[in-house]
């Protein structure tokens, strides 16, 4: 009989559905990358999703993230994103956590209660802390390098973090992550140089010199790329 999840299903295979069903995968930021990798999880039927996230959509995510429509502007990310995930499968249990994570935060949250971690964070300090949380507890963690000033999205690779190239973000990573001792991390980079930005009268976000430019097309790639991967590594495909 079909069902939503019946093409994935042919792929996939029915046990690989069901499996899925029973995960609960953590995705820390919800914007152009975290808010395309959640639906993607949604609609290959993951059972539950905890999603952190303090920011509100602005009119300048219009551009680029699926959860910014005019009707969501002023909304809290993680509210737009659980009301877009219960269209898509009802049955999806969502947790939301209207909060940065960073180490102060890092205590309200049990990293043992899921399957899967998502960093999708922009600030080094937020997923330096995702990922040694995520380690300590033997949870497996894929992160997000800079999508940022991009144009090319067939340049996106998925390859541990010490195998990395290019990437500004990446490079910082690797020192920081080389200094406390983690030996490998899943994640997906990009190896195009990053633009120039032409000069905006935009506030730059905290951590920044000058505000990112991104596109419709970029750091929705990276999300989805993500979610392939955490589908495939929690259905035993890979």
């Amino acid at each position: 009989m079909e069902s939503q999840f019946s093409r994935t299903a042919l792929l996939l295979g029915d046990e690989a559905i069901d499996k899925l069903r029973k995960c609960r995968v953590a995705v820390f930021g919800v914007g152009g990358v975290g808010g395309a990798a959640v639906e993607a999880l949604a609609r290959s039927g993951i059972g539950t999703l905890d999603l952190c996230d303090n920011d509100t959509v602005a009119a300048s995510n219009l551009n680029r993230q699926l959860i910014a429509l005019h009707s969501t502007v002023g909304q809290y990310k993680v509210d737009a994103a659980a009301a877009r995930i219960q269209d898509i499968c009802p049955d999806t249990k969502v947790n939301i956590h209207r909060c940065f994570f960073m180490p102060d935060t890092a205590d309200e949250f049990d990293f043992t209660q899921y399957d899967y971690v998502i960093d999708a964070i922009d600030t080094v300090t937020g997923k330096i802390e995702i990922i040694m949380r995520a380690k300590q507890a033997g949870v497996p963690v894929i992160s997000a390098m800079g999508a940022g000033n991009k144009l090319d999205p067939t340049a996106f690779r998925v390859a541990d973090i010490y195998k990395t190239q290019v990437c500004p973000l990446a490079r910082v990573m690797r020192h920081e992550l080389k200094k406390r001792g983690v030996k490998k991390l899943k994640v997906v980079y990009s190896e195009e140089t990053p633009l120039t930005p032409k000069a905006s009268d935009e506030e730059a976000p905290a951590g920044r010199r000058s505000v990112p430019g991104s596109t419709a097309f970029v750091p929705t790639v990276a999300g989805f790329i993500i979610a392939g991967e955490v589908v495939k590594d929690l259905a035993g495909i890979n």
